[in-house]
């Protein structure tokens, strides 16, 4: 294999933080530097020497939270993964690519169906792909669902890594959620890391209106000059006192509030999906983005009498990402403004900051081994 390495490089997790259930106490979780196997390439796979990794929330619920990954630890994190092929297909060799966050089996009934995007199958970098995930220095993957990098400007290859996920991702919601022209939309956890792009995408399918929510203000402020049309400040209120903040805007902008809107729940978190549900109204729409371990009561009822619709969105089918890969490299959805290289050396102390909420960008980790 020309360009293979005898083993990869990587920043493995040997074991998640775990809370203890007899003591209370909670152990530590590690994230090691090491080398693990490089396997046999089989047909139909590639290995591609990354150039850059993206830091998801969703790591960070692998490592801290207890979410479960399919291959159990050890195994390396890290789905946001762009880079160049260098063994393997050999009409890929040398060329850049965006890794798809999932890549579908393409051969059940649900790809047959047009939703691979949640193919059964499907192959997850840092969950289900064996042990194998971005934070390395080169990862096998399958190699029919690569995006191919052909003109990107003068954007680093690296930056382009935000696109396997956090861009992605919200292109398949709005896919999903039928954003149309002249929509209006709310995103609850609209300053985060998939949040800010949410809003972009929103506008680039032609929303009219998009209301952003979060805690953060000079994020919101930030927000406001990309795709952004109002914020409400969410810190400290409760669920009914921001929906009447947004009832107060929409009567000042003379926008119904009780009808029609796209709602996307962004954060995760408890608060944001309660949020969410109450401002969720007649013919509206609740798209679930954001993942969390909680539980959320709702009456099902309401969604009858509302004739509403809540809608789950997992990843993007490969087929869009060289749309979304468009929409980035023509700065219809910015990607700078919210993103930031580092060295992957210091993938601690960024899970660390991620984890406590202290980053203002997104940050991709190049490897530095």
């Amino acid at each position: 294999m020309v360009g293979s390495p005898e083993k990869i490089r990587t920043w493995q997790m040997t074991k998640p933080w775990i809370k203890d259930d007899k003591t209370g106490r909670v152990l530590e979780g590690q994230i090691t530097q090491t080398e693990i196997p490089m396997p046999q390439l089989q047909s139909g796979e590639a290995l591609v020497e990354i150039a850059g990794c993206g830091v998801c929330h969703t790591d960070l619920g692998y490592f801290y939270n207890g979410v479960p990954t399919v291959t159990k630890p050890p195994l390396t994190l890290g789905h946001e993964i762009s880079g160049t092929v260098v063994a393997g297909d050999d009409k890929l060799l040398g060329k850049e690519v965006v890794v798809p966050a999932v890549m579908p089996c393409n051969n059940c009934p649900i790809c047959t169906a047009g939703r691979g995007n949640r193919c059964l199958s499907q192959k997850m970098p840092g969950n289900s792909l064996g042990i194998y995930g971005g934070f390395s220095s080169h990862i096998p993957v399958p190699s029919s669902d690569l995006c191919i990098v052909e003109n990107r400007g003068d954007f680093q290859l690296a930056e382009l890594a935000v696109i396997a996920d956090a861009v992605t991702t919200p292109y398949q919601a709005c896919i999903r959620a039928g954003v149309k022209q002249g929509d209006n939309v709310v995103v609850v956890g609209v300053t985060g890391g998939v949040g800010s792009y949410v809003a972009q995408m929103a506008k680039a399918f032609g929303a009219k209106t998009v209301i952003g929510i979060a805690r953060n203000p000079e994020k919101l402020e930030r927000a406001l000059k990309f795709g952004v049309d109002h914020v409400i400040n969410s810190t400290g209120k409760d669920a009914r006192t921001v929906r009447d903040e947004f009832r107060e805007i929409c009567k000042t902008k003379s926008i119904p509030s009780r009808y029609g809107w796209v709602i996307f729940e962004v954060t995760g978190t408890a608060q944001g999906q309660t949020i969410a549900l109450n401002l969720l109204s007649f013919i509206g729409k609740l798209v679930v983005i954001g993942f969390g371990m909680q539980k959320n009561e709702y009456s099902i009822s309401r969604l009858m009498a509302f004739d509403a619709d809540i809608i789950g969105t997992w990843g993007c089918l490969p087929q869009y990402y060289p749309k979304v890969l468009e929409l980035v490299l023509d700065r219809t959805i910015e990607i700078r403004p919210f993103t930031e290289l580092r060295p992957m050396a210091l993938i601690k102390e960024v899970f660390e900051e991620a984890h406590a909420r202290r980053l203002m960008k997104r940050v991709v980790l190049t490897p530095d081994f």
